[in-house]
């Protein structure tokens, strides 16, 4: 076959395009990894804790669990709306020797104080996430509770139970009568994390919440997707002054796949690398519990604190970006309701350990655990 000067130019000109096309691919997926960090969750362990009651209280109801460095303690919130017990959380000794939870020992449960320093009544708050500060107390948040009207919160506790302060909370979250907007019922603050640079008690720190779903505001019933469309709030907490709400982003949650009844966001765990956090993305569905680990680049994402509703077009929005770090369901065993996250000692080897928590609901028949995984992050 003869090639003339004209095909020669014309195959050197398409030739150039691909490289050039393939080559501006090439980049964005090196400056898209450049954007992340190099994580990796390896599995270390399981353990089931299987008392059922403490000091009469009933056990159970795990939805977030926050460790305290300073006594090598962790905290564990419970969920139960002071139905079965006040709402409390637990203080847990957890022996982390030779790389494997070998044994959780229960060493106390604390009840919470509302404001006027009493216990919560039933049905007057739902207890999900859970973060020590470096104030040496705990942020304890709350859903609310939607058929009693009772407002979610995110409140300042001593380690004794008691009422120290509370966050302000945007009346977009609020759910009033009348109006369409606010916390979907049972679907609002589960993740709570802290991100602290100082080195003393009195030094600003950070604190993170996210939506478990989306506001009543964001959601077209025409569109699935909108559902999927979290906030997740970013405050500043300083010892003058009120806690400041200085960003809101916009999280959009994983499509759920084939036969998933619910998804959700249930935790979130700052990273000691500034400006990144994982997400703990939880399923439920006709195969069971599911739950990723996504770590989270908070860098060039929209603030959507003006924007009213998310149930429109949002093309001129940049969310929170997000890489899978690992999906659970690949591990081989059994998931129960994970729902908690936070990171833990140092292991043998100087790595980070990290715990993961799970929510047995309660459940009187012992189909559900509160299973809790070690893993280490390298």
């Amino acid at each position: 076959m003869i090639i003339t000067i004209k095909q020669n130019r014309f195959f050197a000109v398409f030739l150039s395009c691909l490289l050039l096309i393939f080559g501006f691919y090439n980049l964005t997926a090196l400056a898209e990894n450049r954007v992340f960090l190099d994580l990796k969750l390896e599995f270390l362990g399981e353990y089931n804790l299987t008392e059922t009651t403490y000091q009469e209280s009933v056990i159970g109801g795990f939805s977030g669990i926050t460790y305290n460095p300073k006594k090598d303690v962790f905290y564990t919130i419970s969920d139960d709306r002071s139905n079965l017990s006040p709402a409390r959380f637990y203080t847990l000794k957890i022996d982390l020797n030779n790389n494997k939870i070998n044994d959780i020992n229960i060493e106390n449960v604390t009840f919470l104080k509302n404001k006027e320093g009493k216990i919560y009544s039933e049905n007057t708050s739902d207890t999900e996430g859970i973060a020590f500060s470096p104030r040496n107390t705990l942020f304890i948040s709350s859903e609310g509770v939607f058929k009693q009207n009772i407002p979610p919160f995110i409140n300042e506790y001593d380690l004794d139970g008691n009422f120290k302060s509370a966050l302000r909370i945007p009346q977009r979250y609020i759910t009033k009568e009348g109006e369409k907007k606010g916390i979907e019922n049972n679907l609002g603050f589960e993740s709570l994390t802290i991100k602290s640079n100082g080195t003393m008690a009195q030094d600003p720190f950070r604190l993170f919440t996210a939506t478990e779903s989306a506001l009543v505001q964001d959601v077209d019933l025409n569109n699935p997707e909108t559902v999927l469309r979290s906030r997740l709030m970013h405050y500043v907490i300083n010892p003058f002054g009120d806690p400041v709400l200085i960003g809101e982003h916009l999280y959009i949650i994983d499509n759920p796949i084939l036969g998933t009844l619910y998804n959700g966001i249930s935790d979130l765990l700052s990273l000691p690398q500034e400006g990144y956090l994982l997400s703990l993305e939880r399923t439920f569905g006709l195969r069971g519990y599911g739950v990723k680990i996504y770590q989270l680049v908070m860098a060039n994402a929209s603030d959507i604190s003006n924007q009213k509703s998310l149930a429109g077009e949002i093309n001129n929005i940049t969310p929170i970006r997000k890489k899978l770090v690992l999906d659970l369901q690949k591990l081989g065993i059994k998931l129960d309701n994970l729902e908690g996250l936070t990171f833990g000692p140092r292991l043998a080897d100087g790595s980070q350990s990290l715990i993961m928590v799970s929510d047995n609901n309660f459940a009187k028949d012992g189909k559900q655990k509160n299973q809790f995984l070690l893993f280490k992050l390298t």
